[in-house]
């Protein structure tokens, strides 16, 4: 028998929305109800395998009931935002995935699904109704059936009768007696499903009660006479429409072919990661042509075609990912539709194959890229120079880096490695670096790749950074090419100079410093030991949480989210101020890390070949703008301990040389006086006094020479804090006072520098008006989930949004003053080499007989460049490693 299966769809999505667990993609908008209402489409199709099928939703607006009786559901509230944003991209879906989708103007889903199951139940047709809407029970009939997604139980005129006492028939009588609270109807005052039941059998139907409504006595009898006069258009409020004209044709609702580059990108946008790797395989993709080049001759001719074109690709493939240490292996170029791969050391060749001689390449490519009227595009291009330059190969052509484009024209949007750029921008699966270096889960190094294997893959690479840059030079505003062009891509050689100068290291001194250390942390764990009387595993929570609550029975200050007791940092940081155990746990737990962490590990990153550490900087990482480093990570060595401090000592010069550390000072909240405006908080910038005491003398109105030192540390951790957008509440945790005092603190702060006010209150509206903030050079922070958020979601963006814009700009500000001062040491041939960036700090290694006239000229330039309506200032100075430095 031929079957019609037909989904209430907006039955399904409140049911989704509201019972599965809250989903958010990768920009923190939420998914959850895409996600279930997609399982459940899936899922019915799987099992029914229906002939016919469609999802029908509720339209817009108001439908013929609202003019039969204007409170027709005038009880519901607006459907939640976190629900509105993700209709558009079920719909996408559901077309996406061959689905006939149904919604039409002036007419409820229920009313849709009755007329068209009505019609194809006349044919003969069997139809199967999906929903959990009790109304639709009055269409049931030996053809019609209704079906439960999540529980799959199935009402035929028996289950009907079974679940409401009625038959299929009397629904209608039986809904306009108890009335539907969901779409406020009320019904007879009183009358609930078994009084309706009770009448409805003894009267046969609605006009039967009617005819013999004296006959009911009580107080419900006398609600039933009193509300007679309503019956009727109760009745017509709950009866399903089954005769719409101009319905879709049910041989129109065929299930047709999944659009799958669409559902790619869905998939993608909405990471759904286990369908996105089956709609990825299900896809058919242009197959990318390519050549591999393994004489001169050939290659001398690629290069002139590129010369012709201006723009090319460029992509290296080597021994690993080191460009201290490792070597080129082979090299692929692109230009339109063109790509090329050039194998030089390949270890495995079959008896056909040859390759280039690598002098020959080097040869060929130094004069490419000396070419300045040509464009150069990689993707993570500083490794491709940087691998290129072990070979003495400079550059004198313009660069682009596809990596970056991405981060800065969405740097939140996802990851900005090439696959994922190819997948979310272009629809394209690449050939994976495992499938090419993986047999039998064993990894080939890249020498030992069959050639054609290896073109293949690296050709590609290639290809699709030619194309996604093709994609981002068209999508990239005037003001994202500005941020790009004048302060991410200037800073790739930069960077590339720092990690190729490295940092020297005393591994002696940490040597010194993890013994006293290892010494230190078992003095702990024996006093630790005993003062509980039991030794324990000190790294295991599960163990200390018995040890603390348990055995010792401190005060439970926070629970995890099953409900054990908390042992987190923070937990006991509160625990420390009356405890002595808890005191020495986090001692132990800092030295531990720092142990592990810095001291063990800084030794074994010294490259053997140079003796310095190189570590990686990242340009691409943080939603701020900020770089990060790592291998090692030196943006996170602790700077407010004496142990951290003393780990910087170990950063040194050369003989002959010394450090140089220069500091931006208070750099955010210069750029918020800048942003914000706020004359006082000007006139302080300007005045060069001591903000805190200025911002303290306010808030308590007094003196600045009377100041204390409680009120400057009050006025310091507000100052600080408001930057980062903190709550009544974080300050009253940070100065351990009570809520009111907090507020009263933070009113009294805005009453004096009412611009910061101001200020901080446009940022929100911007933000959840646009979902972004800018810097001061134009660069946008986007806050992902701010226009969709909960309450407290939201909240807590918005504090991101106050923040962003002082973060991202201090960021700017110390890349465009490290592009500044790298020109002028080209330029000058200054004794000078930038070897470390650590967040607002630039660390130099210099000859020490330049060293004081270096620190002039990188205060100069590191002040001077920023253009701000407030200075700069920037604390350095000369010393013999960086600890001393500060």
């Amino acid at each position: 028998m031929v079957k019609l299966c037909l989904v209430d769809g907006s039955s399904y999505l409140y049911r989704a929305f509201h019972a599965l667990p809250p989903l958010t993609n990768h920009e923190g908008k939420p998914t959850g109800a895409i996600y279930g209402v997609i399982n459940m489409l899936k899922q019915l199709v799987k099992d029914e395998q229906p002939d016919f099928f469609a999802v029908v939703f509720d339209p817009k607006g108001n439908t013929f009931r609202h003019e039969l009786y204007p409170d027709y559901k005038a009880n519901r509230t607006s459907m939640p935002d976190d629900l509105v944003v993700q209709i558009k991209p079920l719909h996408q879906l559901i077309q996406a995935l061959g689905y006939p989708m149904i919604c039409l103007d002036g007419y409820e889903a229920d009313d849709v699904i009755g007329s068209l199951a009505t019609h194809a139940g006349s044919l003969g047709i069997e139809v199967l109704i999906s929903t959990s809407d009790k109304d639709l029970a009055q269409l049931v009939t030996n053809n019609i059936e209704l079906i439960n997604t999540m529980t799959k139980k199935r009402l035929d005129p028996q289950g009907v009768m079974d679940k409401f006492g009625v038959q299929p028939e009397r629904i209608v009588d039986y809904l306009s007696l108890c009335g539907d609270a969901s779409d406020n109807i009320p019904g007879i005052p009183g009358c609930g499903p078994k009084t309706a039941v009770k009448w409805l059998n003894s009267y046969g139907s609605v006009d039967g009660i009617v005819a013999h409504a004296d006959e009911i006595g009580g107080k419900i009898g006398e609600r039933l006479r009193d509300n007679l006069a309503q019956l009727p258009l109760y009745m017509r409020l709950v009866t399903i429409k089954t005769d719409i004209a101009d319905l879709p044709l049910i041989e129109s609702m065929l299930i047709g072919q999944t659009d799958d580059q669409t559902l790619v990108a869905l998939y993608d946008q909405l990471n759904f990661k286990r369908w996105l790797v089956e709609a990825s395989s299900a896809m058919t993709q242009e197959t990318y042509s390519y050549q591999v080049i393994d004489d001169v001759a050939q290659l001398q001719t690629v290069v002139e075609q590129i010369r012709e074109k201006k723009y090319f690709s460029l992509d290296t493939e080597t021994t690993g990912l080191s460009i201290i240490d490792d070597e080129l292996v082979g090299l692929a170029l692109a230009y339109d539709s063109q790509s090329f791969y050039i194998p030089v050391a390949h270890t495995r060749l079959k008896s056909d194959e040859k390759q280039i001689a690598l002098q020959d390449l080097l040869a060929v490519i130094t004069l490419l890229l000396s070419d300045d009227s040509l464009v150069m595009i990689g993707q993570n291009i500083k490794y491709d120079l940087g691998i290129l330059s072990r070979y003495g190969i400079g550059y004198r052509c313009q660069i682009i880096d596809t990596m970056l484009m991405s981060y800065v024209y969405h740097s939140t949007s996802g990851r900005h490695d090439l696959e994922s750029l190819a997948r979310h921008y272009l629809n394209r699966e690449m050939i994976s670096y495992d499938a090419v270096t993986k047999k039998k889960n064993k990894r080939i190094p890249w020498p030992e790749v069959d050639i054609s294997a290896a073109a293949e893959y690296s050709a590609e690479d290639a290809r699709v950074t030619y194309d996604v840059y093709a994609y981002f030079d068209k999508a990239m505003s005037r003001q994202d090419h500005s941020v790009f062009d004048t302060i991410d891509m200037p800073l790739v050689p930069v960077l590339l100079n720092i990690e190729k100068a490295g940092v020297l290291v005393d591994t002696s001194l940490l040597e010194r410093q993890n013994a006293s250390v290892t010494d230190e942390l078992e003095q702990l764990a024996d006093h630790i030991f005993e003062q509980t009387g039991e030794t324990f595993n000190l790294n295991s929570p599960k163990q200390l949480q018995v040890i603390l609550y348990d055995k010792l029975g401190l005060p439970v200050i926070q629970k995890t989210p099953s409900g054990q007791p908390s042992t987190s940092e923070t937990v006991l940081q509160t625990l420390a101020e009356d405890f002595s155990v808890p005191d020495r746990i986090l001692r132990y737990r800092s030295l531990a890390k720092l142990k592990t962490t810095y001291l063990e590990a800084l030794p074994k990153q010294v490259n053997q070949t140079t003796g310095r550490i190189h570590c990686h900087y990242n340009q691409a990482v943080t939603a701020t703008g900020r770089l990060s480093s790592s291998n090692p990570n030196l943006q996170n060595i602790p700077i407010k301990t004496d142990l951290g401090r003393a780990v910087r000592h170990a950063f040194i010069a050369k003989p002959g040389y010394q450090i140089i550390a220069a500091d931006y000072s208070q750099i955010e909240l210069r750029i918020m006086a800048h942003l914000s405006a706020d004359q006082k908080l000007c006139e302080s910038f300007h005045s060069h006094q001591d903000i805190h005491a200025i911002t303290a003398s306010e808030l308590f109105s007094t003196d600045i020479e009377a100041v204390t030192f409680e009120q400057r540390r009050v006025a310091k951790t507000i100052n600080f804090g408001l930057i980062y957008g903190m709550s009544a509440f974080g300050l009253s945790k940070s100065l351990r006072i009570e809520r009111h005092l907090a507020n009263s603190y933070i009113n009294r702060y805005f009453e004096r520098y009412p611009g910061v006010y101001e200020y901080m209150d446009q940022v929100r509206r911007f933000a959840n008006e646009h979902g972004y903030v800018e810097t001061i050079y134009g660069r946008k922070l986007y806050l992902n989930g701010i226009q969709s958020a909960k309450h407290q979601q939201r909240q807590a963006l918005e504090r991101q949004a106050i923040n962003a814009p002082m973060q991202g700009s201090a960021s700017d500000i110390i890349k465009r003053s490290m592009v500044v001062i790298d020109q002028a040491i080209s330029e000058h041939k200054w004794p000078l080499t930038m070897i470390m960036q650590v967040h607002d700090e630039l660390v130099f290694e210099v000859e020490a007989h330049a060293a004081h006239d270096m620190l002039e000229q990188i205060q100069m330039m590191m002040k001077n460049h920023a253009e701000l309506s407030i200075p700069l200032i920037v604390n350095a100075k000369v010393a013999n490693n960086w600890g001393e430095a500060h």
